[in-house]
């Protein structure tokens, strides 16, 4: 997360992946197997998240990008589903699940103003999403309950809350299939 500021994959440099890649297996190997482990690299750097995953072994990767294109504070990221599950087929990581964003944090959606959270919900769905990811405007703010809820019932995958769930605010959030967590859990949010 520290890496400031971010870079498009075709910018990462194999540093990023060879650290991301020490990292989670330290990681992995100090969290029990039967505890799901997983990953993201930034700026939609996903099939660098599905390669270290693979090394490390951990269970899944959160995509940015996974379908319809988006304006981040990167710059544009074009959507990847086709060529993000065939490579994840090509390095026989099939194992690993890919958890997707819709309509991300920290991103304009004005060009697909036109296309709701559940259409863009059911579109990674049929490109074979492994689960859905929603999140609020930015890191540490909350999701719309409304939108999570309209989601869940759009689609037959899971539906995880992505950013700001707290202590405070996590029942309101219960029929989620799972939490992000990780601001409320900072000091004083850094």
């Amino acid at each position: 997360m520290h890496d400031l500021p971010y870079v498009k994959s075709k910018f990462l440099g194999p540093e990023t992946v060879a650290s991301m890649t020490r990292v989670c297996s330290a990681v992995r190997n100090i969290i029990p197997p039967s505890i799901p482990c997983g990953v993201q690299t930034l700026a939609a750097a996903n099939e660098e998240a599905i390669a270290v995953a693979l090394a490390s072994g951990c269970n899944f990767i959160r995509a940015e990008g996974f379908v319809f294109g988006h304006v981040a504070d990167e710059g544009y990221i074009d959507s990847c589903a086709g060529t993000l599950l065939r490579y994840r087929t090509k390095v026989k990581a099939n194992k690993i699940l890919v958890f997707t964003d819709i309509k991300k944090k920290h991103s304009s959606h004005s060009i697909t103003a036109d296309t709701s959270i559940e259409e863009v919900a059911k579109a990674a769905e049929f490109f074979l999403s492994d689960g859905i990811i929603i999140t609020g405007s930015a890191t540490g703010i909350e999701a719309n309950v409304e939108e999570l809820k309209r989601v869940k019932e759009a689609v037959q995958l899971p539906v995880i809350v992505g950013s700001g769930i707290t202590a405070e605010n996590i029942q309101k959030f219960a029929h989620a299939d799972a939490f992000i967590v990780g601001s409320s859990l900072k000091y004083d949010g850094r």
